[in-house]
């Protein structure tokens, strides 16, 4: 009986067997970040590499380390956190900008690539449109490497979500709380949850996050259910396995790739296709809606603006 399908785990005899068996790598991306008072600021990432490593058990393949620095505090995300995280003594956020992200991914593609695998799956459990950019991203790698490429939010495979009418993904609701408590169950704890007259409590010197907006808390995470976590990670892992049949059947050895083996190729690679176009990404924007502007007062003001690149 395989031990363990994670990269980090393995030993190298193990991770040749693997390879040999589905040549599937998946990378798994969160953020530490307010969930509510429920659940641990990890859910993004445990949730997604969770998912992940349940994946690789049922179908095969290798998952590669949790990758928790994430795309946070620039442009619409800070604007988010002032409406729905608030001005809370400490964020415990694991937020880095944009092109760090993206440009890590880079390599760890390379590396991917390096190896030989034939499809890497990129899922990441932290929303906003950092997915959207994702898919850009990958679009723009595709052609340098012959390994087959997917990256995608965890919610496009958890289709129809809670019921059949979606949703499905929320922010720390009862779609992300039950993923979570199925995944995860010391993760989540429904006791911590505001009582029913609890938009009248504030918060104390011994609790500074019991007060409204409920630290990015979703409405309806009382509706949690584990039982119907443990569905949605079914359908999730059902997803990704299908998705990996159809990146494996695509992959061919022959193909001619410019080739993306080396951090040189790395470097040329962001210079010549991702900078020209790095301030057309989602998670670059100032805003996402017609929401006014951040003022300076706002402990969410100093990261906000798009800077010039470096």
């Amino acid at each position: 009986m395989k031990r363990t399908v994670q990269w980090e785990r393995m030993f190298p005899d193990e991770l040749e067997q693997a390879f040999a068996e589905r040549p599937v790598v998946y990378y798994t991306y969160g953020l530490c970040e307010p969930h509510g008072p429920h659940c641990a600021v990890g859910l993004d990432g445990l949730k997604a590499h969770e998912i992940a490593v349940e994946a690789a058990k049922e179908h095969g393949g290798i998952v590669a380390p949790a990758d928790f620095w994430h795309c946070h505090e620039m442009g619409g995300y800070a604007l988010w956190s002032e409406r729905r995280v608030g001005d809370i003594p400490r964020t415990w956020l694991t937020s880095e900008p944009p092109w760090m992200h993206f440009k890590r991914i880079c390599y760890q593609i390379r590396a991917a690539e390096a190896i030989g695998f034939h499809a890497a799956i990129l899922l990441t459990g932290h929303y906003g449109p950092n997915w959207r950019d994702l898919k850009t991203l990958i679009d723009l790698v595709q052609p340098y490497v012959r390994m087959r490429l997917y990256g995608l939010p965890d919610f496009e495979a958890n289709v129809p979500g809670f019921g059949p009418d979606g949703p499905g993904g929320d922010h720390a609701g009862k779609v992300e709380t039950s993923l979570l408590w199925h995944l995860d169950p010391d993760c989540v704890d429904l006791s911590r949850l505001p009582a029913d007259d609890a938009p009248d409590a504030r918060a104390t010197p011994t609790d500074p996050y019991r007060s409204p907006p409920w630290f990015a808390m979703g409405p309806n995470a009382a509706e949690s259910d584990r039982r119907i976590g443990a569905r949605m990670v079914a359908d999730e892992v059902a997803w990704l396995g299908r998705k990996a049949d159809e990146l494996l059947s695509a992959y061919d050895p022959e193909r001619e790739v410019h080739g993306l083996l080396t951090f040189d190729d790395v470097e040329r690679f962001w210079e010549s296709d991702v900078r020209p176009i790095l301030k057309e990404f989602a998670t670059m924007q100032s805003s996402w809606t017609d929401d006014p502007p951040l003022t300076p007062q706002s402990r969410w003001f100093a990261n906000w603006g798009v800077p010039d690149l470096p």
